[in-house]
């Protein structure tokens, strides 16, 4: 019986068709509208913060009340446009991200459900190890390389700190 079990879900062959089609069907639509920033251009361009977001609600409703005080240099239906499908985007994103933060936690607690069982696996391979239980030398072996150092690694020889003992 597991010891530290934090989470235990599965999930059905439909029930990832069903993500891996919805995910399908997003990216189906917004693939040929979207941009890919290089990280240099995301520091570039940032996001807006809640404050410049009103000072742009506030522009965009001067603008429409008094169209003379637009400056030539601006192109009306273009800010318009940009900011119809900026607008029609924050939703959306709030859901995805919102997913997003559900899967990754989901994935963050399986994750560490598998590392606590490999650990302990470990463990129990090199007490039996010690007490020469048949055919588990070379899996204590085999397990054991995850911690030794690079240096050690490369040399050939296990690493002196015993960062096994941490896992």
């Amino acid at each position: 019986m597991a010891i530290d079990n934090l989470i235990s879900v599965e999930f059905s062959a439909q029930e990832l068709k069903t993500i891996d089609d919805a995910i399908g069907a997003i990216l189906g639509v917004i693939q040929s509208k979207a941009v890919n920033l290089t990280p240099e251009e995301r520091r570039q361009y940032g996001r807006i913060a809640d404050k410049n977001k009103v000072l742009v609600d506030k522009c965009k409703l001067y603008m429409e009340q008094d169209p003379s005080t637009v400056p030539p240099t601006i192109d009306k239906a273009e800010f318009d446009k940009d900011y119809l499908a900026r607008t029609q985007l924050e939703a959306p994103l709030k859901k995805l991200d919102r997913v997003i933060e559900m899967m990754t936690d989901t994935k963050t607690l399986l994750d560490y459900d598998n590392y606590t069982a490999a650990v302990s696996y470990y463990r129990y391979v090199k007490f039996l190890a010690t007490q020469n239980q048949a055919g588990t030398t070379s899996i204590y072996k085999d397990l054991s390389t995850h911690y030794q150092t690079r240096a050690a690694a490369t040399s050939g020889t296990t690493n002196t700190k015993d960062e096994e003992n941490k896992a």
